[in-house]
């Protein structure tokens, strides 16, 4: 069983922080449940463009508001707490807030904590990474 707190973990390496939003990595790769499980925070009034080639991605909004463009057709969806959305297709997207979005997201492949986004918003391959 493992089982993880999660103010214990952002005092770790687990805390991974970029430029508007921090994600506190619960479940890595190296946990060998087959997906890896996160807590990300988005800040307040910024917007991110992400494209997870190489990965599928289901999140969950804990608190805060905002919404989620999908940018291949200009839809606009609105999240809020209790809203989930899966990017099943590799969706490119723009995450916009309006006040601090706490988001509960999964990946699948896991990743191993050590990615960074690269230009285009996405992450390597699982195999690229490892």
């Amino acid at each position: 069983m493992i089982v993880r707190d999660l103010n214990e973990a952002r005092e770790t390496e687990r805390l991974v922080n970029a430029e508007g939003w921090d994600s506190t990595r619960l479940l890595l790769a190296d946990d060998n449940m087959g997906f890896s499980f996160h807590i990300t925070r988005i800040h307040e009034n910024t917007s991110h463009v992400f494209h997870y080639k190489h990965h599928f991605e289901s999140v969950y909004c804990v608190s805060g508001e905002g919404t989620i463009e999908e940018l291949d057709t200009g839809k606009v969806h609105q999240i809020r707490p209790g809203v989930m959305y899966a990017l099943d297709q590799n969706d490119r997207h723009r995450l916009t807030t309006k006040s601090e979005m706490v988001m509960a997201c999964c990946f699948n492949p896991p990743v191993t904590g050590q990615e960074v986004h690269r230009e285009d918003g996405s992450y390597a391959p699982a195999s690229a990474a490892a």
